[in-house]
């Protein structure tokens, strides 16, 4: 895009400025080290250490070195910050080049765009960078809550902030606006620092906890809005589906003929947890009927359906995971609408729902009903994403995410036996997009059911829902 010479005189001014305070920024920086340590502690929680990091307006390399990427780009059009950024920073990689125009040829796991505020023509940017990234990139938008914009001009004027002179007060609302505008997504955005001096106790109290609540988050000063980029391209990917079986034996031949092929091809792994009524001997038997279907027994640890599942997602093949529970409760005949969700980009992690057609009357017990509306609503507040039932056994997502979210297994201060909140709470803490798809939930037609001692696993899913709470809430 060529720019008009309105915009250049903008341009130009944002740069001039740029360039007179760029000797002061470190300085400032330096004073106001409580505002920049609450902005990083945000920004780690959703990138992790050793990332590929691409930053526009990267300023003088600061926040991109904290961030302690495995390669790091940074992008600004003041060329004396540039300069002050190689000196402070040399293992990092900085470019002088206009924010819209930015040219560079890697592919990064994470696009953060600082100075919203101080950038032109904030379509051109998320235009210009969509080739640097993967599937799973995510860009995160720094900006300022424009409700602050009498603050920051009055901490200007009394030298308690760098002056910028920010030429752009975007509302949430415009900011995403403009990425559905771009074919992005917004996933998450988070609101921080309500307070952004340090005082003993109050501060950590007022930003840790009060900033977190509903009307008070609407008063923060920071955003950072999470988004990722929507591809329209369709392909087709392999998919491997995991049934956890224990005791099962009757509902195997009947999985094997009603699960569909999908995709470039389909796997099934039945992950037997040491049946006893000869479920493995019977999944041997289909391996040899149906020569055609891709089957597969593992043998999983007899510990807890979420450690049959994690052995059979190790042993997947399939890009895409989905799980399918070995009672066929939820009718095998309804996974391709999970394949069709995850494929055509609607969602990133696609969670059955089975609270939204109407289910046979036995097909839920009422306690396990109104614990399921109870733990929906509480994982809603906490992941600021509606989540309508929380313990649907159908759950897919991409092998790749997979093994990020294997790396926070266990963190969340008690063992998941069922796996459901692992996935929950892993998903989110990676940004995936988290979307529910309707199920139907029909009755049992042999065995018994695995969940019992209802209010036993009630109370260990309270205590994950707790812990998550503060770890991904109030972090």
């Amino acid at each position: 895009m060529i720019p008009s010479s309105q915009f250049e005189d903008i341009r130009r001014s944002i740069r001039e400025k740029n360039n007179s305070i760029a000797q002061q920024r470190e300085g400032w920086i330096k004073r106001n080290p409580y505002y920049y340590s609450e902005v990083l502690k945000s920004l780690r929680f959703i990138i992790p250490e050793g990332s590929s990091i691409l930053h526009i307006r990267c300023s003088t390399g600061f926040l991109l070195n904290e961030l302690k990427p495995s390669v790091g780009v940074g992008i600004d059009d003041s060329d004396k910050q540039i300069d002050i950024a190689r000196m402070s920073y040399p293992g990092l990689t900085f470019h002088h080049q206009s924010p819209e125009q930015t040219k560079v040829e890697e592919v990064f796991d994470y696009i953060v765009i600082s100075s919203v505020e101080d950038i032109v023509d904030l379509k051109a940017v998320l235009d210009a960078v969509k080739s640097n990234a993967h599937r799973g990139t995510r860009f995160i938008l720094l900006h300022y809550n424009y409700l602050w914009h009498p603050l920051v001009q009055l901490a200007e004027s009394l030298h308690l902030k760098i002056p910028q002179r920010l030429h752009n007060w975007l509302s949430l609302n415009d900011i995403n606006n403009i990425l559905h505008l771009s074919n992005y997504e917004p996933v998450h955005t988070k609101k921080v620092v309500l307070f952004p001096f340090y005082i003993p106790l109050i501060s950590y109290v007022v930003n840790r906890f009060v900033a977190r609540f509903p009307l008070f988050r609407e008063l923060t000063m920071t955003r950072m809005t999470v988004a990722r980029l929507l591809d329209g391209t369709v392909k087709e990917y392999s998919v491997t589906v995991v049934v956890p079986c224990k005791n099962e034996a009757g509902n195997v031949e009947s999985a094997v003929n009603r699960i569909p092929e999908m995709g470039k091809g389909t796997e099934i792994i039945f992950g037997d947890d040491k049946s006893t009524d000869g479920t493995k001997e019977k999944v041997m038997e289909m391996m040899k009927k149906y020569p055609e279907r891709n089957i597969n027994v593992v043998d999983s640890p007899g510990i807890c359906k979420a450690e049959n599942v994690w052995t059979c997602f190790d042993h997947a093949r399939g890009d895409i995971l989905m799980i399918l529970d070995a009672d066929l409760t939820v009718i095998p005949e309804e996974l391709p609408y999970f394949y069709e969700a995850i494929t055509r980009n609607y969602g990133e992690f696609i969670n059955g729902s089975r609270l939204v057609y109407p289910m046979h009357k036995d097909a839920m017990k009422p306690v396990n009903m109104l614990g399921n509306k109870f733990f929906s609503t509480f994982f809603s507040y906490i992941l600021d994403t509606t989540i309508k039932d929380t313990l649907c056994g159908t759950k897919v997502l991409w092998r790749e995410d997979y093994h990020k979210i294997k790396k926070l297994r266990g963190t969340w201060g008690i063992q998941d036996r069922w796996g459901d909140y692992e996935l929950i709470f892993g998903s989110a803490k990676q940004h995936l997009k988290i979307i529910d798809l309707p199920v139907h939930y029909m009755d049992r037609t042999y065995g018994e059911t695995k969940m019992t001692n209802r209010f036993r696993n009630g109370w260990i899913m309270l205590r994950m829902c707790m812990v998550s709470l503060m770890k991904i809430k109030f972090y």
